[in-house]
């Protein structure tokens, strides 16, 4: 009887032992800020990262939790926010890498003139060569993903039928290399984050601006100026490039489960999303400037090569400008190229 008594006490222990082993081996749920600056009803905010969040908290069966903050909702303006990320102020940032210039020589290869396409194939190929060259740019934090968005192209004012009329205007540009560009061809660059292109298009501050279709319905820019010029039947007048990354102490102290589902849509899956994304949004940011009854200039293709020719020079001074800072400047805008041309 004492012995059927001590085991039958035995049997109780190792099962109690077990399940609070059980409840105790079950990861703590882990809640994440993501930052970013557009307006939640924006391309990238709803149809990137809103699904990109809802991929990794299902992967990680719960484990995550990752919480959206739009417009810059969490402080700060949006030049600052790798840093926020760099810094653990936040978790994890979406954000123009142009914003912080010099911080990315290598990775702003991708904004030369008349270098890329559509987003999802320039974004697939930014990725491979981040990957392949440029990883020590973002050697403080955790690189989930890079891109670029697609064709960008001139709003302004007045029309702009050839490369003449751009003279004296101010434009907003959103990155040095950008800026270069329009001083080649004779306009007033301007430079300022996007979020403030409305108030001061509005203003007069500026004259016109560049951007992609699909940021035109976030800020109403087709109901500001009534003239876009486009570059067809070719490589695009430029794009920007755009980084998604994380706290690396905090995604260092995840556990195994946790890191794979970020790392599951990190990569090449991540940036052909976001690319996607961007190519979508601009049929609809053009259909409602068509739709607002607004003159969509296409040039000819002659004058489409003079605008080419104008601005090779902006390639040739970012390659003189890299040799001077040490890196091989021819080498990494043939492997840009090459990428294009294989994802294209």
């Amino acid at each position: 009887m004492k012995l059927r008594f001590l085991n039958v006490i035995s049997v109780t222990a190792v099962f109690l032992f077990t399940s609070g082993l059980g409840i105790g081996a079950h990861a703590e749920e882990v809640t994440l800020r993501f930052h970013q600056m557009l307006p939640s009803p924006a391309t990238i905010p709803r149809y990137a990262i809103k699904p990109w969040i809802q991929d990794v908290e299902k992967a990680s069966d719960g484990e995550l939790k990752i919480k959206q903050y739009d417009s810059m909702a969490l402080g700060g303006k949006p030049p600052e926010l790798f840093g926020q990320a760099k810094d653990g102020v936040v978790d994890i940032i979406w954000t123009v890498l142009g914003y912080t210039p010099g911080l990315f020589p290598k990775t702003e290869v991708f904004e030369l003139p008349f270098m890329t396409k559509d987003a999802t194939s320039s974004s697939k190929a930014i990725q491979a060569y981040v990957t392949k060259n440029a990883m020590d740019e973002f050697k403080d934090v955790h690189l989930i993903c890079v891109h670029t968005h697609g064709p960008g192209l001139i709003h302004t004012s007045k029309p702009i039928t050839q490369m003449e009329d751009l003279k004296g205007i101010k434009m907003r540009g959103g990155s040095r290399v950008i800026n270069d560009m329009l001083e080649k061809m004779g306009a007033t660059p301007v430079g300022m984050p996007v979020t403030s292109i409305a108030e001061s298009l509005s203003k007069g501050v500026v004259d016109g601006t560049l951007l992609p279709w699909e940021v035109i319905p976030a800020f109403k820019i087709q109901q500001i100026v009534k003239n876009h010029t486009v570059f067809d039947g070719g490589s695009a007048l430029y794009t920007s490039t755009f980084g998604v990354v994380m706290n690396k102490a905090k995604y260092n102290s995840l556990n195994a489960k946790q890191k794979a589902a970020i790392d599951k849509y990190s990569g090449e899956n991540c940036a052909a999303r976001f690319g996607s994304a961007m190519d979508n949004g601009d049929k609809g940011g053009r259909g409602l400037a068509e739709k607002a009854g607004n003159k969509i200039i296409t040039l000819n293709i002659a004058e489409q090569q003079r605008w080419k020719r104008n601005s090779a020079a902006v390639a040739d001074e970012w390659v003189a400008r890299a040799k001077k800072s040490g890196l091989d400047g021819d080498g990494l805008l043939k492997s840009a190229k090459d990428l294009l041309s294989k994802y294209e």
